[in-house]
């Protein structure tokens, strides 16, 4: 498996790419999660949790440090906790 790529042509992805491709891996890694809860032994399945999750953070840390906080907690928490309200809200956008 190879590390997800969170650059296109060499420059940043959009806040909306980059949004999509976190959405992408949260549904792969609960997928993979629900997987090992039925074959614990796959090996294979691990590694590529493990991966997955390693690529999630990054993209988290990197969505955070470009846009704003993700969530109002844990690793996103570590930067202003407030800056979310500046956005606007779900039922703003087009």
């Amino acid at each position: 498996m190879n590390n997800y790529n969170y650059m296109n042509n060499n420059n940043m992805l959009s806040k909306e790419d980059l949004m999509k491709r976190i959405t992408e891996l949260s549904f792969y890694a609960v997928d993979l999660n629900l997987f090992l809860d039925n074959h614990p032994d796959s090996q294979q399945a691990l590694q590529d949790y493990r991966i997955i999750s390693q690529n999630l953070r990054q993209l988290e840390d990197i969505y955070a440090k470009n846009y704003g906080p993700l969530y109002n907690f844990g690793a996103s928490g570590q930067f202003n906790n407030w800056t979310w309200i500046e956005e606007p809200w779900p039922w703003e956008n087009k």
